[in-house]
C-alpha cells in the first residue's frame, strides 16, 4: 500500500513474510544463469556469418545476430567490449569452431545501428499488462564527486518506459526516450508491440486522463484500465447516463476509499512493474553503458531480452506466511 496512507501507522504494521515453495528449482535456475550455453545458443552460431547478397560493397562479416549475441554476454556478464571479446573468443575456442570473433570496435559501431528485431515474449494468450517508467543514468560525475568538488552537475539522464506481465514476471514491450517525453506518451507504442490481446492494463496516477482511456481503447476496446484518478478528478458530463471506466473508478473512491478501491480493483498488481524494474537494474544496472540515443535503445531492448530469458529458466513461487 502507499506510503502515504499508511505513514501514522506505519511503526504498528509488521513486515509481510514470505515462503519460496520451489526453492530447488529455482536455486537451479539461478546457477543456470551463469552458463555460457544460455547465452551463445546453437541458432546464433549457426548464422553467425550472412549470406552473401550479390550487392556491390564491401560485405559484412558478421550477421546482426551475431553482434546482438555479443550485446547480450555483455549485459549479462558485465563486462566492457575489450573483455567481452575475450570471453567469445575464448567460447569459440573452447567449442572447437572456426568462425571469426568480432574485436570491440566493430561490437561498438555496429550495436549503434542495430535493427530493433530483438522480439520480447509474445504472449499466448490475454493477458494483464502493468505499464511504468523509471530514470537510468548516462554520463556525469558521480554524485560523491559533485558534492566533494561542487560546480554544477552534468549527470544526463534517459527515461525506460515498460509494459510487464505482472503473472509471469516477463517484459512485454519497451521504449527508451528522453526525459522531455511524458509517460501518458508512451502507452501507445507500448501497446503497438503487444502481439495478442490484453485483458487489463494497469499504470500508477501519473498515467491518469482521458487521452490515456482513448489511447488503450483503440487498440483494445474491452481492456479493463486500472489506473487511480487524482485528488482533483471529477466526474464527465455523461456520468449519471452513460458512465465510463474513469468516472466508475472516481465513484467507486468516493464510496470505499482510496485503499479500499485498490482492494476491490486488483491494484496491487502495479507494484509488480517496479519489481520488473529493481530486477533490471540489479542484473543489467542501473545506467546505460551506451553514449547515442540509437545505441541506447538497443541496449535497453536487448536488456529486457536478456532479463526475460533469465525469467524462462525459472523464477520463485512465494506464499505469503499469515
Amino acid at each position: 500500500m502507499p506510503y502515504k496512507h499508511n505513514e501514522p501507522r506505519r511503526h504498528k504494521i509488521p513486515k509481510a513474510k514470505y515462503k519460496v515453495g520451489n526453492w530447488r528449482e529455482y536455486n537451479r535456475a539461478l546457477r543456470q544463469r551463469g552458463s555460457l550455453t544460455v547465452w551463445v545458443t546453437p541458432e546464433a552460431l549457426a548464422t553467425w556469418t550472412p549470406a552473401q547478397t550479390g550487392r556491390r560493397g564491401w560485405p559484412l562479416a558478421y550477421s546482426d545476430l551475431a553482434i546482438e549475441t555479443g550485446i547480450m554476454l555483455r549485459l549479462a556478464m558485465g563486462r566492457p567490449w575489450r573483455q567481452t571479446k575475450g570471453l567469445l573468443r575464448s567460447i569459440v575456442q573452447l567449442l572447437g569452431l572456426d568462425v571469426p570473433v568480432p574485436d570491440d570496435t566493430t561490437l561498438a559501431r555496429r550495436s549503434a545501428r542495430l535493427p530493433l528485431t530483438t522480439a520480447l515474449k509474445t504472449p499466448t494468450g490475454p493477458v494483464d499488462v502493468v505499464i511504468d517508467s523509471s530514470g537510468l543514468k548516462v554520463f556525469g560525475a558521480g554524485e560523491w564527486c559533485h558534492e566533494k568538488h561542487g560546480g554544477k552537475p552534468r549527470r544526463s539522464w534517459r527515461r525506460l518506459h515498460l509494459a510487464v506481465d505482472p503473472e509471469s514476471g516477463n517484459v512485454l514491450a519497451a521504449e527508451l526516450t528522453t526525459t522531455e517525453d511524458g509517460d501518458a506518451s508512451q502507452v501507445g507504442p507500448l501497446l503497438d508491440q503487444i502481439a495478442g490481446p490484453v485483458r487489463a492494463v494497469l499504470a500508477d496516477g501519473a498515467y491518469d486522463g482521458e487521452p490515456v482511456y482513448q489511447t488503450i481503447a483503440e487498440r483494445h476496446a474491452d481492456a479493463t484500465v486500472i489506473i487511480p484518478p487524482r485528488c482533483t478528478a471529477v466526474l464527465s458530463d455523461t456520468a449519471t447516463t452513460a458512465p465510463m471506466q474513469r468516472d466508475k473508478h472516481i465513484q467507486l473512491l468516493a464510496e470505499k476509499g482510496r485503499l479500499g478501491w485498490q482492494t476491490a480493483t486488483g491494484y496491487g498488481k502495479r507494484a509488480l512493474g517496479e519489481t520488473a524494474f529493481f530486477r533490471y537494474k540489479t542484473l543489467i544496472g542501473h545506467r546505460l553503458q551506451a553514449r547515442t540515443l540509437s545505441a541506447q535503445k538497443v541496449e535497453a531492448r536487448i536488456a529486457c531480452a536478456v532479463i526475460n530469458r533469465m525469467t524462462s529458466l525459472g523464477m520463485p513461487a512465494s506464499r505469503k506466511l499469515a
